[in-house]
């Protein structure tokens, strides 16, 4: 799959609900109203979906959500994406969860066949992280971090960095990483959704971060790359890396490779637009995937170059959709 800009499309993010069992403040507000289960694809119809994907030269595939441990039966859409990667149909299958679930969850993935996770992590302290997750338990979400290092999962840990949160808890998770062993990737929050809170309020320039870093850190720039957005430096101190994912500062989307599918079978072609496309009607209009290819063809063609996300004061949201509809 080539886009109207040349690039060639080979990562595709899948959520696979948007309920989530925290309500972390960034990504949703806290009286949210979910999707009827009615609306949500089956998890065979989101395996025949990716298969789609497969066949048109996707090579990676990240599970998302909301959280996606949540949804009833899961590990079975993950054993028949894991199939696909023993058989070199696939180079990999991912997931990006928040761990409250993992302790119970961490050898079946890895069994699976899944290599490596990202989990989504924004401090250590835990008066903080309830605070952020609004009911969320550190300790439960450390407990299956360890489950996952336990079971052989390459651990990488998504800290969002919020201005007055835990802008000063950052050396402590370099620290805390470099020791496990984990790879960390800071994040600038999104103005994605209605949270009923005021963004500007929690912005915060990842060169800034990055800066206050170096005060403390030795940060060599590298050119590893993951396939994702985030631009990596090694911390000499620990051997590890660490990831900036700056769609505010400094945006990726010369080098985007990815599209998005929601639980609901809506793709969308960035992350930062609104344009979408409907392929549940025809997948589920035809036994076969004639209609689905054509669907997914023409939704392809109409990728846009890229995003421009400003936050400001009394701006609305980028786009009205939360976060945990399509999984960041």
């Amino acid at each position: 799959m080539i886009d109207p800009f040349g690039r060639r499309i080979s990562y595709l993010r899948v959520s696979v609900t948007d309920r989530c069992d925290l309500r972390c403040v960034y990504c949703m507000a806290e009286d949210m109203s979910f999707l009827p289960k009615a609306e949500v694809l089956s998890l065979e119809e989101l395996e025949r979906l990716c298969g789609a994907f497969v066949r048109k030269g996707v090579r990676k595939i990240r599970l998302t959500g909301g959280e996606p441990l949540v949804r009833r039966g899961v590990m079975g859409l993950v054993g028949g994406l894991g199939a696909l990667v023993k058989a070199g149909a696939l180079d990999e299958v991912t997931l990006t969860t928040n761990g409250t679930q993992l302790a119970k969850h961490a050898e079946g993935l890895a069994a699976a066949g899944m290599r490596r996770i990202n989990v989504s992590l924004d401090t250590l302290d835990a008066g903080t992280f309830t605070g952020i997750t609004r009911w969320g338990r550190l300790e439960q979400v450390l407990d299956g971090i360890m489950a996952a290092k336990t079971a052989g999962l390459a651990v990488k840990v998504n800290m969002v960095a919020m201005k007055g949160v835990n802008e000063h808890q950052f050396d402590r998770m370099v620290e805390w990483c470099g020791g496990h062993g984990f790879d960390l990737c800071l994040i600038e929050t999104m103005p994605l959704g209605e949270i009923r809170a005021d963004r500007t309020d929690q912005y915060l320039p990842l060169s800034q971060v990055r800066a206050g870093l170096e005060r403390r850190w030795t940060l060599a720039d590298n050119d590893y790359r993951t396939g994702g957005p985030a631009r990596y430096v090694t911390v000499a101190e620990t051997g590890r890396r660490i990831g900036f994912i700056t769609p505010m500062t400094h945006n990726f989307c010369e080098s985007c490779n990815r599209v998005r599918v929601t639980c609901t079978g809506t793709l969308f072609m960035c992350l930062g637009h609104e344009d979408a496309v409907d392929l549940r009607t025809p997948m589920r209009a035809s036994e076969g995937d004639h209609l689905l290819d054509a669907a997914i063809d023409a939704a392809i063609a109409r990728k846009p170059q890229g995003h421009d996300f400003v936050i400001g004061r009394g701006l609305a949201p980028a786009v009205s959709r939360h976060m945990s509809v399509t999984g960041g």
